[in-house]
């Protein structure tokens, strides 16, 4: 399997909200991310916006529902439309996330949570190699947010993640946010998350908002807080080089304000990597 490329830079996701600003001008990122399942399709005007995005900045392709966990297996026709999808944009890589979202007969469209376990592991592995061969790349995972546990759980979710990154050659895509949230939900230390993760197969980080109370719950639809800014700086003084977006997809903000959130994410890495430096 082909290894993934570091590639350092700071983007977002491309929201409807925001294809004019890119069409029409020159926006301040290095690349955008897009929900895949929104472009596999054989036409039509999104796909042709996402064409000339693409001809000016690199594009991530980020799916929410190949259901890498699924004990059915991995549905070929999503496998052969995504395969189409990344060979029209060329993206920087394809990612998706560590859960489940269907059954033979229903898809939940949300991203269920894994037992983690030596049975769940052997299960995503074979997954994960089915889609990296129909793809002909590796791909990236994304750690999930999380609101419960299995008693019968064999791994903390950061040694699932290694074991799973090792055995498949994948990649990672560590959401800050998503271990901040679990964290708070589950009572672990998130610094022990990150001294946990296998450095070397990050190639991406994801940042967003969350709503707080009792449970936790990853919204994506405020600024990142400073909780999470904390441990993004903490990430970014033990990560190599890493693509790092801000992630918004509900009460979406005029563009200069996410661009003003960039710039602090900016700020913190280069903080954050000249103290681990030194």
């Amino acid at each position: 399997m082909h290894a993934v490329t570091p590639f350092a830079g700071f983007g977002l996701g491309l929201r409807r909200d925001h294809y004019r600003d890119f069409l029409e001008g020159e926006v301040a990122v290095d690349f955008v991310e897009v929900i895949s399942e929104n472009f596999m399709v054989d036409g039509g005007r999104p796909l042709r916006i996402l064409e000339q995005v693409r001809a000016k900045l690199p594009v991530i392709l980020h799916g929410v529902s190949m259901s890498i966990g699924s004990a059915q297996g991995l549905d070929a026709d999503h496998l052969a439309r995504l395969r189409t999808l990344a060979d029209r944009i060329d993206p920087l890589w394809v990612s998706d996330h560590l859960c489940w979202t269907r059954t033979s007969a229903h898809n939940s469209h949300d991203l269920l949570p894994m037992p983690l376990t030596r049975a769940a592991l052997d299960l995503v592995c074979e997954n994960i190699d089915r889609a990296q061969d129909a793809l002909g790349r590796a791909m990236l995972f994304e750690n999930p947010s999380s609101y419960l546990s299995f008693p019968h759980d064999e791994y903390a979710e950061w040694q699932f993640l290694a074991e799973m990154s090792r055995r498949t050659g994948c990649y990672l895509l560590l959401d800050v946010n998503n271990i901040y949230v679990s964290a708070c939900n589950h009572g672990f230390d998130p610094r022990d998350y990150l001294a946990g993760i296998p450095a070397d197969r990050v190639r991406q980080v994801h940042l967003a908002g969350h709503t707080p109370g009792e449970i936790v719950i990853d919204t994506h639809d405020r600024p990142v807080c400073d909780a999470v800014w904390a441990l993004f700086a903490r990430a970014m003084a033990l990560l190599g080089p890493v693509a790092v977006m801000i992630e918004r997809d509900d009460a979406i903000p005029p563009l200069p304000e996410l661009l003003t959130e960039l710039d602090q994410a900016r700020s913190l890495a280069a903080t954050a990597r000249l103290e681990a430096a030194a």
